[in-house]
Parts: structure tokens; C-alpha cells; sequence
């Protein structure tokens, strides 16, 4: 039988751990004359602040036990909330054996995730493992054509808003609203206690994968205007654009995110001020020095044809001179972990530029996961936070690296670790000159370097190449020595790689007969 069309609230269950906005909550409740049943302390918290409030173990006649794991557990708990309202059996069992109906449930849960985020010991977050509480809102929400189920306090005032339009009731529309979110709260709360058993057993990659997500924003569209898209985050605090307030600017839409997700990550290698400017994903230039103004003006002159509406990154601070200067050219996002007032005011006027202030750079050591979706299925990895010193690197051809060419090897590994394969970058002087983008051949990723060096060093007005004296580095291995050789004709004196081919003794071979320094690190970083 149907259940009865928008009951009226008339007894409510509030169990909750986060007490936030309770007391006025119930108190707006129990105005209305809405009896109020409670545990524990919640019912105190109500009970103090002189709310009308029946304890559970009252209600039930059958008192709290084995440390508080057992209350709510109870027929006349979940009989209240499962019975069918308007099904003769149901209330006949129900009369019978002296079960009211409740018709709203208010429950939050354990913190179980807090606890794990703060380090907590094993038996400490089993501790924190709710079992009542989901047990209720399931049961509330599997009932929702009678009964109101509320697992957020951010829900209260709603609640209240409805019953006052409804003659204390709620629509049948708003509870099925509710009970949607009760059941992704119990399916995110199992999600988390699996995946941290998970790791508590030590696997890295359990039989089943839980991958949770709040909805953050709804956007515009994805990649292009006829996908639909929305940003999810995942209540991890590693700072970026997750995390990040948005001080200006039109909404982002899903390139952008993607795009300043890129660029962030990037700066944030490197311990010196450095700045990355990011289209589409891949650094058109990327620099470090001590005078941030120089170092972006010299970020722009690697690619300033590319850097039009592109992303720029800082790794400090952003002051209003620097301000100043990014607004000289169209720019859709600034990242940065801190603005001054100056630069709030410089980029106030340009409305659609959009600013993001993290309060902090993430740690490119960290670790981390990966997915990426294919059809039929998912692929995970571990985040690529592989880094290379001097004391990893092995010297391969007859020359060493000089200590300055050490350094832009190491820097432009560290760039082309974010870069799209086949990647190849060209750096001088801890700046990229030249960088060549997601090739099929390498040899062609090189050669495309080479003339952005060439039209970099142009558009400057430079008399050569800026690829002249310049390293260069590759993700992968050279699987041939063309592209070697096609870097040494642009100019370059050192190369980093990660060696492994089967034709390194030739590549080798051709690095001393151009008299190149080159040195392997036997790490990868391909990027697709």
C-alpha cells in the first residue's frame, strides 16, 4: 500500500556528532510541537539548553550498553523509521508491539575521516567507525516517502523553511532530495573506512577502488561546448586550485582548472622563485631567478606567441609590479599562493583575468594517486614525483658537465618532467629557451624546440639563437642519435636523458664526436 502523501512531523530522531546549529534546530522543532528523541550528548547538549528532549534509552526501555556501541540499535528505533505509513500490516505490528512512527531522523556521523587525516592509531579509528548512525540513514532514507532524513546541518534551516510551508510536513520531492545525499554520505563514509583499511593492511591497489568526490562547481561545459563537465574535490588540502580562493574573474571552466592545475604543480618544483607560463597543459616558459619580474619577462620570451591566454604561476608571492607586468598581455588565470593589496588592485580592472590565492605551494615529493578513465575501465598510478640530484645522475660521454651546465640539466629535467611526450626542453642560464611538445618522433619534438628558440630569439631582436649554449633535456631515452644531433645543431653543449636504448653506445658515440657533455638518469618521465 502507498505510504500516506507528506506526513506531518510529529517525533524526530536527533543523534549527531557535529553539533553545529543543534540547539537552534530543535529548539525551532520542538516549538512546533514536534516530540524530540536523543542519545547521548546530543540529548545534553539539548537537555542544557533547556530543549525538551527524550533519551533514547527511555524510549526504547532498554538502556545504552557496551560502551555506547549499542542505543539506537533497537526495534522500536527502526520499526518507527521503516514502518510503511498506510500499510495495515506495518502499523498493525507496530501498534501491537508499541512502536511510534518517526518521522524525522537528524543523524551525522562519527568523524571517522578526521581521525585517519589526523594520524590517528588503528584502534582509535575503528573506534571511530559508526554503526547506528548509517544504520538509521539508510533505514530513513530507504523510508523516505514518510520520513525526512538529514545528515548535513547545512540542511537545517531548509528543513524548517519546508515544514513552515507545508503545515509541518515535507514534500515528497525534498525527501527524496535528502535521501539522495543520505545514501552518498553513507557510501562515501564506507568508501573511506575501505580505503583506509586498505592501506592498513598495506595494499596498494585493493580488489575494489573507491575514488569519492564532492560536487564542488557544475561547469559551463568540459573540453568543448558540447560536453558537460563539473569539479570534484577530494578533501585533500594539498594546496592548488582545489584549495585555492578565487579573488576575481569570470567562473572557471574546465581547461582553465586543468590548465592552472599544470602550471601549479610545475612552479611548485622548484625551491628558487620561479614563474611557469602553461597553454594548454604544456609550459611555454618556465624560469627562476631572484627578481621575479625578470624571471617572468624572461618565462614570456621563451614562447610569447603561446603565452597569449595562457596560465602564469608563481612559487611566491605576487606583488603589484609583477601585477603590472603579467597584465601587459591577455591572461586568463594567475596562480599564486599570496597576493599584496597592490596587485589586487592592479588586476581589479582587468575583470576576466582570474586570480587564485592557494596560501601555500604543494609538496612535489608528496605522494599521491592518479586516474585516468577508459572504456570499460580505470587506470591508476602512483603521482610522478620521481626527482633527480647530481649525486643520481651518471656522466656517459667524454666531457663532464661543466657546474653551470649541471644545474640547467637539472632544471630542464625537471620541466620536461611536465611536459607532454615526446618532450624535449631547452634551457640557459635557468631559463627555457626552447620546447618542443607531444611528437610522435622525438627527433621532431627537437627540431620544434629548436625553431622556437630561433623565433624566441627574433622576436627579441637577439642576433642568434637562444638555444645557442644552451642543455637540453629529454624525458625519454633518444632511441636514435637524430635527435641528439638536431639539439646539437641548435646549439645545445649538454644533454640529460635517461639512457636505456639499445642504441645508447651510439647515441653516446655521437654526443663525443659533437663534443657534448650528456648524462643519464635512468628515470622516466613520460607524461601523456
Amino acid at each position: 500500500m502507498a505510504q500516506t502523501t507528506n506526513p506531518r512531523i510529529a517525533r524526530a530522531l536527533i543523534s549527531v556528532s557535529d553539533k553545529t546549529g543543534l540547539v537552534d534546530f530543535a529548539r525551532a522543532l520542538a516549538a512546533r510541537g514536534v516530540q524530540i528523541l536523543s542519545t547521548g550528548g546530543s540529548a545534553k547538549a539539548l537537555r542544557d539548553a533547556g530543549v525538551p528532549v527524550t533519551e533514547v534509552a527511555e524510549h526504547t526501555g532498554f538502556p545504552e550498553m557496551l560502551d555506547g556501541r549499542v542505543k539506537t540499535l533497537h526495534p522500536k528505533i527502526h520499526g518507527g523509521i521503516l514502518g510503511i505509513r498506510g500499510n495495515a500490516e506495518h502499523e498493525a505490528a507496530m501498534a501491537e508491539h508499541g512502536i511510534p512512527a518517526i518521522d524525522l531522523v537528524v543523524v551525522n556521523l562519527y568523524p571517522f575521516e578526521a581521525t585517519v587525516a589526523k594520524g590517528a592509531d588503528f584502534d582509535t579509528c575503528i573506534e571511530n567507525i559508526d554503526i547506528g548512525g548509517p544504520s538509521m540513514i539508510r533505514a530513513a532514507a530507504k523510508n523516505h516517502a514518510a520520513v525526512t532524513v538529514v545528515v548535513d546541518p547545512a540542511d537545517y534551516d531548509r528543513v524548517l523553511t519546508e515544514i513552515a510551508a507545508h503545515d509541518g510536513a515535507t514534500t515528497a520531492e525534498f525527501r527524496r532530495e535528502l535521501a539522495h545525499k543520505a545514501f552518498a554520505r553513507t557510501g562515501a563514509y564506507d568508501a573511506a573506512i575501505a580505503t583506509w583499511f586498505a592501506g592498513a593492511r598495506g595494499e596498494t591497489f585493493p580488489e575494489s577502488l573507491f575514488l569519492v568526490g564532492r560536487r564542488a562547481e557544475v561547469l559551463r561545459y568540459g573540453e568543448n561546448p558540447h560536453q558537460q563537465a563539473a569539479f570534484y574535490t577530494d578533501g585533500k588540502a594539498r594546496p592548488g586550485v582545489a584549495t585555492a580562493r578565487q579573488m576575481q574573474g569570470k567562473e572557471l571552466s574546465y581547461n582553465n582548472l586543468n590548465d592552472t592545475d599544470a602550471a601549479f604543480e610545475l612552479v611548485a618544483e622548484f625551491a628558487e622563485p620561479a614563474v611557469a607560463i602553461i597553454k594548454h597543459a604544456n609550459p611555454c616558459g618556465v624560469a627562476s631567478g631572484a627578481d621575479l619580474i625578470e624571471t617572468y619577462r624572461l618565462a614570456l620570451r621563451c614562447d610569447p606567441v603561446s603565452a597569449f591566454g595562457g596560465i602564469v604561476a608563481l612559487n611566491r608571492p605576487l606583488t603589484g609590479a609583477l601585477a603590472e607586468e603579467i597584465a601587459k598581455i591577455f591572461t586568463e588565470v594567475v596562480i599564486a599562493p599570496d597576493a599584496d593589496e597592490a596587485a589586487l588592485s592592479v588586476f581589479a580592472a582587468k575583470k576576466n583575468l582570474r586570480l587564485l590565492l592557494t596560501g601555500g605551494m604543494p609538496d612535489p615529493a608528496a605522494a599521491g594517486w592518479f586516474a585516468k578513465t577508459l572504456s570499460g575501465g580505470i587506470l591508476m598510478q602512483s603521482r610522478d614525483n620521481g626527482r633527480i640530484s647530481p649525486a643520481d645522475v651518471k656522466v656517459v660521454t667524454k666531457r663532464a658537465p661543466t657546474e653551470r651546465e649541471m644545474r640547467d640539466l637539472l632544471f630542464a629535467f625537471t620541466v620536461g618532467k611536465h611536459v607532454k611526450s615526446n618532450a624535449i626542453v631547452y634551457v640557459k642560464d635557468g631559463v627555457t629557451v626552447g620546447i618542443g611538445a607531444g611528437q610522435m618522433s622525438r627527433v621532431d619534438s627537437s627540431r620544434i624546440a629548436a625553431r622556437k628558440a630561433e623565433d624566441a630569439s627574433r622576436e627579441a631582436g637577439l642576433p642568434e639563437s637562444l638555444a645557442k649554449g644552451s642543455v637540453v633535456a629529454s624525458d625519454a631515452f633518444f632511441p636514435f642519435a637524430d635527435g641528439l644531433l638536431a639539439a646539437a645543431e641548435a646549439g645545445a653543449t649538454a644533454v640529460i636523458q635517461p639512457g636505456g636504448s639499445i642504441r645508447d653506445a651510439e647515441v653516446i658515440a655521437a654526443a663525443d664526436a659533437a663534443n657534448l657533455a650528456m648524462v643519464f638518469t635512468g628515470m622516466r618521465h613520460f607524461r601523456h
